[in-house]
């Protein structure tokens, strides 16, 4: 039998309703650690599932470092006025606001990069290695490989979590997603520094 204690614990560490919390430990046995990985496997169906639904309410945050030297705005949009108003959507706009701040992302995703500077990175990657006697599929798993680690360090939703590097952006938007039951999306955002 699960405990109030624990449905307490695991809802104040996940931020998810009593009632998810108490069927994830019921199906973990009462582990927390497997009743914590249950709800974020479950965080990212409903995330999935949500991800078509129209996003028309949210807000813009402001986020000035303290050395007022650098500072970002962002939107982030949700399906309701209610949840815009939230604490919850407003403490992860806020966060946005202070990631940005900090890693300085260029584009929201993979997506929004131009062809043209793929290109030109891929082309400058290649030359690289093109004299290093390597076959030439290696080399191109190589670029492929750097490629990748470029965009995931340029591109918000893919860069880990300043507070918490152990997730990215759009893992971090999932689990809030999960805990208030609507689609989440970023607009736009700017970075400023003097």
């Amino acid at each position: 039998m699960i405990s109030i204690d624990q449905i307490k614990s695991l809802r104040e560490k996940t931020g998810i309703s009593m009632i998810e919390c108490k069927k994830a430990l019921e199906e973990a046995n009462g582990d927390e650690n497997k009743a914590i990985e249950i709800l974020k496997k479950k965080g990212i169906e409903v995330a999935e599932k949500k991800s078509g639904r129209e996003t028309k309410q949210g807000i813009v945050e402001a986020y000035i470092h303290s050395n007022r030297k650098m500072g970002a705005l962002v939107e982030v949009y949700c399906e309701t006025d209610f949840v815009a108003k939230n604490s919850q959507f407003k403490e992860l706009a806020h966060n946005l606001a202070m990631h940005i701040t900090a890693m300085n992302p260029l584009y929201l995703s993979e997506k929004e990069i131009p062809e043209k500077v793929i290109a030109e990175e891929k082309e400058l990657l290649y030359s690289q290695f093109k004299d290093s006697g390597k076959p030439e599929k290696v080399i191109e798993q190589i670029v492929e490989g750097k490629l990748k680690k470029q965009h995931e360090q340029i591109c918000l939703l893919s860069q880990p979590f300043i507070k918490n590097p152990d997730i990215t952006i759009k893992q971090l938007i999932d689990e809030y997603i999960a805990k208030l039951g609507e689609n989440i999306r970023i607009g736009k955002f700017v970075r400023f520094e003097i």
